[in-house]
């Protein structure tokens, strides 16, 4: 069986890869109608199965942007180069919350793509104990309790500040659940990593984002209360 695609194997060159193919898969879709396949020259890294997400953000100017789609596979479905195509192009025109893009849109949106390990259990027995167990800036998040499922990416809980239970409670509400549902023990809680590589400007230059930084310095006014 050929092994999965875990995000720490990746080159800083090949995320630039991953989000020059993202857009590429955009804007053959939205311009021409046709979804691309994968490029006979990508990395062999690529052509393992992989999971990843796409997001796409409007730009309105320097740490301006405002969310146009997010899509993405938790399950390695696909290789990796695959997996983003069409990660991207759902995105681009089948995000439920927004209407399709247009190729209008091109030349000012952003592309980001998340490229993700598989979800693991948190080996626990203590449910209250759970909190202690995530990394913020590091782990995403999946919650599952019958037919409910959500994810956050690793990103979410830096953009916003939360600590690790409001990352756990804010999982549980994307699932469709109420936020204390983590201490259920029929509620199942994974973890996973991820790394982001992110345009800075519409098809401009591509970078790794640093979770971590980012939280600490977005996040410093809150440092006395342990955020």
């Amino acid at each position: 069986m050929t092994a999965l695609v875990h995000p720490r194997e990746l080159s800083f060159e090949e995320g630039i890869y991953a989000v020059k193919l993202a857009r590429k898969a955009i804007k053959e879709k939205l311009v021409n109608d046709v979804m691309i396949t994968i490029p006979p020259d990508a990395p062999l890294i690529f052509k393992r199965p992989g999971m990843v997400f796409t997001t796409i953000e409007t730009y309105h100017g320097e740490n301006r942007t405002e969310l146009r789609g997010c899509i993405g596979f938790l399950a390695p479905i696909y290789p990796l180069a695959e997996a983003i195509i069409r990660s991207a192009i759902e995105a681009a025109i089948n995000d439920p919350r927004f209407p399709p893009m247009t190729s209008e849109e091109l030349d000012h949106v952003v592309i980001e793509v998340t490229v993700l390990s598989e979800p693991l259990p948190f080996d626990i027995k203590d449910r209250r104990e759970l909190p202690k167990h995530i990394i913020i800036g590091k782990y995403g998040l999946v919650v599952e309790k019958a037919w409910f499922r959500g994810t956050l990416l690793p990103m979410v809980p830096v953009e916003y500040c939360w600590d690790e239970e409001t990352f756990l409670a804010e999982t549980c509400i994307k699932a469709g659940l109420e936020p204390d549902c983590w201490l259920d023990d029929s509620t199942r809680v994974y973890y996973y990593e991820g790394r982001a590589f992110k345009e800075l400007r519409p098809g401009g230059e591509i970078i790794e984002r640093d979770l971590n930084r980012e939280y600490i310095e977005l996040c410093k006014k809150d440092s006395n209360t342990g955020r």
